[in-house]
């Protein structure tokens, strides 16, 4: 080869060389020479672990001295949580009647001349309600009482001719049957009369009034309403399936509503048979006499078909939070809050359903006013 070409094939060699990256030796630091890679993931992985260790905690301490800040002991009374036996019940909804109630209605036919009574009226036994226009019936009177006046001296004449055997035993006889036909005569037109007027029959209050001055009585036509407000009951329809738990002279728990409240109902009376419609019978229960009560209000009857056992707590300890229902248990001198699932309230106290358990203690006063936490001293 001539010296040119060879000249010119070197310095092409060395071009290349240059041009080559993957023969440059690789660089090492100096500080990971004598570590792995390996190694090297492992202890970046530690520190970046210990670090968000490290910031987790300084939150959680900060969140927790928010949280539970310093709150002033409050004075509680506490009360020790028991389990309590309870009849179960079942309601049955009923109307309060009077015991003594009245639809008057004209035993004579006549109008309506004075009407003395008006819806809501006390009136006493015996008092002038209604008064009819008896015309004819005054008429029927003064004409009975001259055929017993005739008759009277017809009986008096023949017992003198009697007497001097003027007249006949048989004479005597009719005359005499005539003057008691005429006595029964005056009598009724004098109970006739008595009709026309119609009097209260018992001390009580007038309900309604379904006539009026004008209007023409007529037997079997109602004129008013009349009950007595002192003695009321209430009654209901008992299902025949718990029928067998309703004894005469039972007492049952009464709701009315109106202000009356819950009263103490005798059972009075009870249907012997069904209606074959609804199934059910109808029960009476006297009431006793209280500030509200009415007639014609809705009530409720508690009827007793179980017995069983329920924690109670006071309603007092209740407190309820939009939709959830809690209370405070004393732990450690500290109110801790439960939430709670409240049932049926029984008088002053409300069954707990679930949330607390026999022996525990929860605060039955100044209950809405505590935190989660907070220290607590019983009285």
């Amino acid at each position: 080869m001539k010296p040119a070409c060879r000249k010119t094939n070197a310095k092409r060699m060395m071009k290349l060389e240059i041009q080559k990256p993957w023969r440059t030796p690789p660089i090492r630091h100096w500080t990971l020479g004598f570590l792995s890679s390996s190694a090297i993931r492992h202890a970046l992985f530690g520190a970046a672990l210990a670090a968000a260790s490290l910031l987790l905690g300084c939150r959680g301490e900060r969140g927790k001295s928010a949280a539970e800040p310093n709150l002033p002991a409050a004075a509680v009374r506490a009360q020790t949580v028991e389990a309590k036996k309870h009849v179960v019940t079942e309601e049955t909804v009923g109307t309060v009647r009077a015991k003594l109630q009245a639809r008057l209605e004209a035993k004579v036919p006549g109008r309506i001349q004075e009407m003395r009574a008006v819806p809501g009226q006390l009136v006493k036994a015996g008092e002038l309600l209604v008064r009819l226009d008896a015309q004819e019936i005054h008429a029927k009177l003064d004409q009975a009482l001259a055929v017993r006046q005739q008759a009277e001296s017809d009986l008096k004449r023949f017992t003198a001719l009697l007497d001097r055997a003027a007249a006949t035993q048989a004479e005597f006889d009719a005359v005499q049957a005539r003057a008691r036909v005429a006595e029964a005569a005056v009598r009724e037109a004098q109970t006739m009369v008595s009709n026309a007027e119609i009097m209260a029959p018992f001390a009580g209050v007038v309900t309604r009034k379904l006539a009026d001055v004008g209007d023409l009585a007529v037997p079997g036509k109602p004129l008013l309403d009349l009950e007595d407000p002192a003695h009321l009951r209430l009654e209901t329809d008992i299902s025949e399936a718990i029928i067998g738990a309703v004894k005469l002279g039972a007492t049952m728990p009464v709701g009315v509503s109106g202000g009356a409240g819950e009263l103490q109902g005798a059972v009075s009376e009870i249907a012997p048979s069904a209606d074959p419609n609804s199934r059910t019978f109808r029960v009476k229960l006297d009431l006793p006499s209280a500030q509200g009560l009415r007639a014609g209000q809705f009530g409720r009857v508690a009827v007793p078909v179980a017995e069983t056992t329920a924690l109670r707590v006071p309603a007092s300890a209740l407190v309820q939070r939009g939709q959830l229902h809690l209370v405070f248990v004393v732990s450690d001198k500290r109110a801790v809050m439960r939430l709670v699932k409240p049932g049926k309230r029984i008088g002053e106290e409300v069954e707990i359903a679930s949330g607390l358990s026999p022996g525990e203690n929860v605060v039955i006063e100044n209950a809405a006013s505590l935190l989660d936490g907070q220290p607590v001293e019983t009285k």
